[in-house]
């Protein structure tokens, strides 16, 4: 069995990788919206918090009422409880990437999870 999984994503309007990827850690999904779309439902997460990362376009996030602005470039990080929905402009679609991970789960990470073999 090998050590990693690759795939290729389309424009799909929604493309969760868990089962593409064999993700056993977090679930994430790439995200698209055109033009004056809307994620037509509000929703919050009993234990997971979400992470999005802005690949392209602009929009916006209503998060227990409050607008963010979004753009390329911009992250953002959403506690489970928070209340969440998401719109493109009038004038441009989004692209976003989705993480969506156990709150207070993350134990060590880069340098101090890391494994250098010998050789």
């Amino acid at each position: 069995m090998s050590n990693f999984s690759k795939v290729s994503v389309a424009q799909d309007a929604r493309t969760e990788l868990h089962d593409k990827l064999s993700l056993t850690g977090a679930e994430v999904s790439i995200n698209n919206l055109p033009a004056g779309a809307s994620i037509p439902f509000v929703h919050a997460h009993k234990n997971n918090e979400e992470i999005y990362g802005i690949l392209s376009g602009k929009g916006k996030a209503v998060i227990d009422g409050e607008t963010v602005e979004l753009a390329a470039g911009d992250w953002l990080r959403i506690a489970p409880a928070g209340k969440r929905q998401f719109f493109a402009a009038e004038d441009s679609g989004i692209s976003y990437i989705c993480i969506q991970v156990k709150e207070n789960s993350l134990g060590d990470y880069t340098a101090a999870d890391a494994v250098v073999p010998e050789a």
